[in-house]
């Protein structure tokens, strides 16, 4: 890893500097691990009258049955007021409502107490999404988490890699690819940085930094570890396999409700009731984000059950295939992550925040740390009526 002190590296909200705080959804019940729950949860909602459908609703401050919000930008839904609203819901979107855990969300403005509208605006297939945690340091923990679906997580936040959809402005430095450019030799592609970002970041007392480099050979090094990360955080293409090609199975059929998750080391089994699947490598069972055991949390959302009487209540009436091939890509996924290999610390031709200054890359201007003006999709506002952006 460059030899750069914490003082000498530059921040992450200087690098990257347009950031949201994560959306605030005030209830639970518009996520769900299946999307055929949240139908039913929508139906269940726009039957109901009167007293009975405020209180499934579960109103707050931000959000009650007589709201009126606009359509969040790039989805169709209505905008009438929702004590008034009936018909099919919106088709439910994919998110990451916990770490490593991408789940379903009914898209609707009205359902949600701070949609933050600006990431909903820049979310395509071409985006990724760095959430920041708060892993402690020297934890081992990861400090960033990448995702191509919009995060709903709490607390860190959120910094999209591209400024405006299709992939167009990235949310970095004004003149830093540029200023690497003249010292690598050659101009990153913004994924790059990014790629980059994911290997090099480290804790500090004033936040995430970055150490960079000015060293072709090591700037590639860590960018293909970046590479290898984000593919990993983003779950895309082929799916991973262990060392030595292991791949986790399903050794005992899972039970259509697991009531208990038990994990033995020695075997390398993770045991739902009478289920087993193995091998889940210790490394796998140990990874944790926040302090939290992230297969854990995983599956406690999907067997821990609700208050009777509420949305969230409606849900599968037994486990899902889809959740054992999630469950296996997620042990898998975690394990190699886990095993990661940290970039080299060394001599090196360090790239520091003093650099940047220099350079007229640091301080970034205020304008850099505010979402753009995005005004090529047209959004409905309450009521029907045409929003201003």
């Amino acid at each position: 890893m460059p030899s750069v002190t914490y003082d000498d590296a530059p921040l992450l909200a200087d690098l990257m500097p347009w950031s949201v705080a994560p959306p605030r959804l005030g209830r639970a019940w518009p996520v769900a691990p299946d999307p055929a729950s949240l139908a039913a949860r929508w139906a269940a909602l726009t039957k109901a009258a009167g007293s009975d459908r405020e209180r499934l609703f579960e109103p707050t401050r931000s959000r009650t049955l007589h709201s009126a919000v606009g359509q969040l930008p790039g989805q169709s839904t209505g905008t009438e007021r929702l004590v008034r609203a009936t018909g099919p819901g919106p088709e439910p979107v994919r998110v990451l409502s916990a770490p490593f855990d991408e789940q379903w969300l009914i898209p609707d403005h009205r359902l949600i107490d701070a949609a933050r509208p600006e990431l909903w605006r820049v979310a395509d297939d071409q985006q990724v999404f760095v959430v920041e945690t708060a892993a402690a340091p020297g934890s081992g923990e990861p400090l960033l988490l990448a995702t191509s679906q919009l995060p709903v997580l709490r607390p860190g936040r959120v910094r999209p890699l591209h400024r405006r959809p299709g992939a167009r402005e990235p949310n970095l430095a004004p003149g830093l690819v540029r200023y690497l450019g003249s010292r690598l030799g050659q101009v990153p592609e913004p994924l790059d940085v990014l790629a980059w970002i994911m290997a090099a970041v480290r804790a500090s007392p004033a936040g995430p930094v970055v150490p960079l480099t000015g060293d072709p050979a090591l700037w590639a090094e860590g960018v293909e570890a970046g590479h290898r990360t984000l593919w990993l955080m983003r779950r895309n293409g082929d799916r991973p396999k262990l060392p030595g090609g292991r791949r986790p199975y399903v050794r005992a059929p899972l039970p259509a409700r697991p009531l208990t998750v038990r994990y033995d080391r020695d075997e390398e089994t993770l045991h739902l009731d009478e289920g087993r699947v193995s091998p889940v490598p210790p490394q796998a069972w140990d990874f944790t984000v926040d302090g939290v055991r992230v297969l854990e949390q995983w599956l406690t959302a999907r067997t821990d059950e609700a208050e009777p009487g509420t949305l969230a209540a409606i849900r599968p009436a037994a486990w899902t295939q889809a959740w054992t091939s999630e469950l296996l890509e997620l042990v898998t996924v975690l394990a190699l992550l886990a095993d990661t290999a940290r970039l080299p610390d060394g001599p090196t031709d360090p790239v520091t925040a003093s650099d940047l200054r220099t350079a007229g890359v640091l301080p970034v201007p205020e304008g850099a740390r505010r979402p753009a003006s995005v005004l090529d999709r047209q959004e409905e506002g309450p009521e029907g009526q045409l929003a201003l952006i």
